[in-house]
């Protein structure tokens, strides 16, 4: 009995040892396998950014294929992998190598290799066919069975059954489908090429070729605008035109991206502007700054995407109050609204938190919840009352008093807070439509965060200060958030002057007319004028 007493301890001991043990294994097990396995994907993501770098197709990675999706080489079915925003090919991430090495992607330039510049054949891609294409010789729907089948041309767009193909569909020359009057052949940029080399620059008579239809448009989209949406537009636009034509103002400035309108002919090229308010004056600067530069030949025609922001440019000159003032001042262009306020500092605030996680901010109803809980937040607190204390305002040289406010907005079209017509209101209380074309800036004010609700539903009016060609706001105290068309900052003491500065020539949809288009000419081209 006393050795049996004896060995319950070590019995114990040891039982309690492997209970350590095993507790141990259950805890670092798992561990050491998501650390190796994530070891193994920096491995593999490494691998692919340096083929990526290397290559001269636009590869890009995902996780997952957004409609049933083949490799481009083995064939197989993948729902990961990668894929070319240039001309389409996807492929699996064991296949990438591979298919860098046996396809070309499309070409920008031809190469100077006895071809004659007017006769490019078809690019064809095999597999992965756009939804509801159809052949262009038996008028049948293509890419409807469940493998890698039937081809497409990257530059027209064409799609061709695998049985259909023929040796002389193969070898037929390609007439860029039809966008081809917004497309800068490859042929063209080897023609202007040469004759750059030969000092030579009658480029009217080498775009005769390409008909009197031909407007070659350029595409300057922001690729962290729209909820971060602007990237898979730019690979839309790549894969429809000539890469050469589509820029990520984010990587090339907007100045520099324009000067491919000087390799087009006199008036010919037409811009589409992709992204926010300030993208929009962003490109308008580089446009007026063209004109500074004698290029006014080549300036092109502006459309924005998405419609009904781009009208009047104004210049918005801040110039801060100091003992010396030896700073020079800031210039803006405001091309749609400028605000000091409840509406600025909740702009401000969703601003630095987008920027330390941009990631965060890609569900457009997240970034309204953002808003929402940044305008509550005011609405208790309040920390741009007295606003009316701090400021002051002049409308062309005459001061103006104001009631008791919390924010003062500056209007340059006619809607403002996501569609809101703000300077018109609602109800009894309505004004004449503000013109486009007349000039003036509206300038109104709001009462506080929730007043900035309250005019968002319509259920009530801003105060309306007046109209005005110059408006001149003197901040004589305190820090205040202001805006330019989205583009918020923390200001001190100043001096906001916003003057008339140019006019750029825009492009607007005609097929439906807005209120705002009842005053103007039904032109499809109007010049908005800049104040």
């Amino acid at each position: 009995m006393e050795g049996e007493k004896q060995q319950e301890p070590y019995v114990g001991l040891f039982a309690d040892g492997h209970l350590i043990l095993w507790t141990l294994c259950s805890v670092l097990l798992p561990v050491f396998i998501t650390f190796w396995c994530s070891l193994q994907r920096s491995r593999r993501q490494l691998h692919r950014r340096d083929i990526f770098r290397k290559s001269k197709h636009g590869w890009r990675d995902t996780d997952l294929f957004s409609h049933p999706t083949y490799c481009c080489v083995c064939g197989q079915h993948i729902l990961q992998g990668a894929f070319c925003d240039c001309c389409g090919l996807r492929v699996d991430e064991g296949c990438l190598k591979k298919a860098d090495k046996r396809f070309q992607c499309k070409e920008i330039m031809l190469k100077n290799d006895g071809r004659a510049l007017d006769s490019m054949p078809h690019h064809w891609i095999r597999g992965n066919v756009p939804l509801c294409s159809y052949c262009v010789v038996c008028k049948q729907q293509c890419g409807s069975q469940p493998k890698l089948c039937d081809y497409r041309c990257i530059w027209c767009q064409t799609t061709v059954h695998d049985e259909c193909m023929k040796s002389s569909l193969r070898n037929e020359k390609c007439d860029f489908g039809e966008f081809r009057n917004l497309i800068i052949p490859p042929s063209y940029l080897t023609s202007i090429n040469q004759m750059r080399k030969d000092k030579k620059t009658d480029y009217a008579m080498l775009a005769s070729k390409l008909g009197k239809q031909w407007t070659p448009l350029i595409i300057l989209a922001n690729s962290r605008s729209g909820t971060n949406m602007g990237e898979g537009l730019l690979g839309e636009f790549r894969i429809l035109l000539n890469p050469v034509q589509v820029f990520d103002v984010t990587k090339t400035p907007p100045i520099k991206a324009l000067q491919l309108c000087t390799l087009l002919p006199y008036y010919s090229a037409r811009v589409l502007v992709c992204g926010g308010d300030g993208t929009v004056g962003w490109v308008l600067d580089a446009v007026d700054e063209m004109k500074i530069k004698g290029q006014e030949k080549y300036i092109p025609q502006v459309a924005v995407l998405p419609l009904g922001t781009g009208n009047d440019l104004w210049k918005v000159q801040v110039t801060s109050k100091g003992y010396y003032n030896l700073r020079k001042p800031k210039e803006f262009t405001m091309n749609n609204y400028f605000s000091v306020g409840p509406d600025a500092l909740m702009a401000l605030n969703f601003h630095a938190h987008r920027e330390k996680a941009p990631s965060l901010f890609s569900s457009r109803i997240l970034n309204k919840a953002v808003y929402l809980f940044y305008g509550t937040k005011d609405c208790l607190v309040q920390e741009c009352k007295d606003l009316n204390k701090k400021v002051e305002l002049e409308l062309d040289g005459e001061r103006v008093e104001l009631p008791n406010l919390e924010g003062i907005i500056v209007l340059n079209i006619g809607y403002w807070g996501g569609g809101c017509r703000l300077w018109e209101g609602m109800g009894d209380e309505t004004y004449p439509l503000a013109r486009h074309d007349d000039g003036l800036l509206e300038v109104v004010g709001v009462y506080g965060s929730f007043h900035c609700a309250q005019i968002q539903v319509k259920l009530a009016n801003p105060f309306r200060i007046g109209q005005a060609h110059t408006v001149r706001l003197i901040l004589k105290c305190s820090m205040m958030p202001m805006q330019v068309d989205g583009e918020p900052w923390a200001q001190g003491p100043c001096t906001v002057t916003i003057t008339h500065k140019t006019h750029a020539l825009m492009l607007y949809f005609s097929g439906e007319q807005t209120d705002d288009d009842v005053s103007s000419a039904s032109d499809q081209e109007d010049i908005k004028e800049t104040e």
